[in-house]
């Protein structure tokens, strides 16, 4: 189960906002504390067919592995059609490990 959390925007990657993907913010606030990303190990896309039914194929998800500053591999999405009424939670922890296994 993911949890949502919430970008520091002015820390967002601008060179992938130029070319159409989310900007991977370098911080994010999860449980009350801030998660700074170090450094990028992979990126992948979800994707998934139109929902009107065209054969057109989709991105769903942006998703990240990366190290945190604290040394922690975490998992996080952007999601590019967010959730609920409010459709304000795009950015989401899928899960983060220590050097104890995972705490999330």
């Amino acid at each position: 189960m993911s949890e949502p959390i919430k970008p520091v925007v002015a820390t967002a990657d601008l060179n992938a906002m130029a070319v159409g993907g989310p900007g991977l913010p370098h911080e994010f606030v999860w449980r009350g504390e801030t998660l700074g990303i170090a450094a990028v190990l992979r990126t992948w896309r979800e994707t998934g067919p139109c929902k009107h039914g065209s054969s057109e194929v989709y991105v769903r998800k942006h998703w990240f592995e990366v190290i945190t500053t604290s040394k922690k591999t975490a998992k996080i999405y952007f999601e590019r059609q967010p959730r609920g009424r409010k459709q304000t939670k795009r950015w989401w922890l899928f899960s983060i490990e220590g050097r104890k296994g995972r705490e999330f």
